[in-house]
């Protein structure tokens, strides 16, 4: 009977419930608590459930105790774990790029060229970015003044900067090609989390920079928009681009690359593809990769909370500077530009834009805005890569 009981102790010992309800132990169990809050807003509240699914249940793997799935080979294991082989793809910004790629072929530049002014929208929505940058920069000394080691490097500050473009994959790929990987997790589950509340955060702040008669302006019908102005469009944009700003080409050039696809009308298998198949399995794997970096001692730190603040600030500022912006281009323009659309230059496609159709039409049931805040909204995601592009050349050197 003793030798049955020191047999299950043993098993028991070796367990990860062992470590899990150890001393040790205690970071993985509220990870483990965070992992199934995530899983919670995820399939419950529909907060971004595409990325924040896989985050959430990778965020679950790599924090049972012993499982070994991000072990790195050793000359006694050999092997290589699960989710530290999916790492590697997010390590070297193959998923990001990816992503960019199929977020091009489901994009309609239409509305942009169209109205090529509200180029300028898209890039004033970048504010928040270089605010939460200089913010970001400002933690070590403020924290010290209260006691607190909370710092962050220039690297990290231009990470979370990022994060108020509202645009997860650009997030993402700026952080890791900084390598900053220790804080990819706070990053990625910031970014995506404001993406979702897009329709909570923005309608205040809308409204406290327009006035109804600002809301209630009548902007006229956008121009058709021709195929040849369609496909020379973003061959165009990737030569300037790239030209201007070389490190942007990554993002930029796959996000026109997949808006190609679609518009030049020979590979609409490959559009198709780019739109499903390959976005969708992209997709997962960047979620489980940005989840396998959520370990205990790497998120469970005072400086994820100040990530999770300073990304709220970002995108709040990005939000008021691009409204800032259209109030100017109202007053340009004679009254002929509604400002609320600038609120839609930040690249949560196409969740901005709607926002700004619904705060609309709360107030002027028969105002159609959606398709003129579409222009500003497409130009954020270039704005975002275009604003990643710059703290690279900055910082890399």
């Amino acid at each position: 009977m003793e030798m049955y009981v020191t047999a299950l102790r043993e098993l028991f010992d070796s367990s990860g419930f062992a470590v899990l309800f150890s001393p040790a132990g205690t970071g993985n169990l509220v990870m483990i608590i965070v992992a199934f809050v995530l899983l919670y807003l995820a399939i419950g509240k529909g907060f971004e459930p595409l990325l924040l699914v896989p985050i959430a249940f990778s965020c679950l793997l790599v924090n049972l105790p012993l499982s070994g799935i991000m072990d790195l080979p050793t000359a006694e294991n050999p092997s290589l774990g699960f989710l530290r082989a999916v790492y590697f793809g997010a390590q070297y910004e193959i998923y990001p790029i990816i992503i960019f790629l199929g977020i091009g072929a489901l994009t309609d530049f239409g509305p942009l060229i169209a109205n090529p002014i509200t180029f300028l929208l898209g890039a004033a929505a970048q504010f928040g970015v270089f605010v939460s940058f200089i913010g970001a920069n400002w933690v070590g000394p403020i924290a010290k003044s209260f006691g607190l080691d909370v710092a962050f490097n220039i690297k990290q500050a231009a990470s979370i900067g990022i994060i108020g473009g509202a645009d997860g994959p650009t997030s993402i790929y700026l952080t890791m090609k900084l390598g900053q990987e220790e804080i990819l997790g706070a990053i990625a589950v910031a970014a995506y989390s404001y993406m979702s509340l897009v329709p909570l955060i923005q309608p205040p702040f809308i409204r406290m920079f327009t006035s109804k008669k600002d809301r209630g302006i009548v902007m006229s019908e956008l121009r058709p928009v021709s195929k040849r102005e369609k496909i020379l469009f973003p061959i165009i944009c990737t030569i300037v681009a790239g030209l201007v700003l070389p490190a942007c080409v990554p993002l930029v050039g796959t996000l026109m690359f997949g808006n190609l696809l679609r518009e030049c009308g020979a590979t609409e298998r490959l559009s198709q593809t780019a739109q499903n198949e390959l976005l969708n399995i992209t997709t997962i794997f960047l979620g489980l990769a940005v989840g396998s970096t959520m370990e205990a001692d790497k998120f469970l730190q005072a400086r994820t909370l100040i990530i999770v603040l300073l990304g709220l600030i970002a995108f709040i500022f990005s939000t008021v500077g691009g409204v800032l912006f259209g109030q100017l281009m109202k007053v340009l323009s004679g009254g002929k530009i509604n400002p609320m659309i600038g609120s839609a230059g930040v690249s949560a496609v196409p969740m901005a834009a709607r926002v700004v159709q619904r705060v609309v039409q709360e107030e002027y049931p028969g105002h159609f805005l959606l398709m003129h805040a579409m222009g500003p909204n497409v130009a954020g995601v270039i704005g975002t890569a275009v604003a990643a592009g710059v703290m690279l050349t900055l910082l890399s050197k």
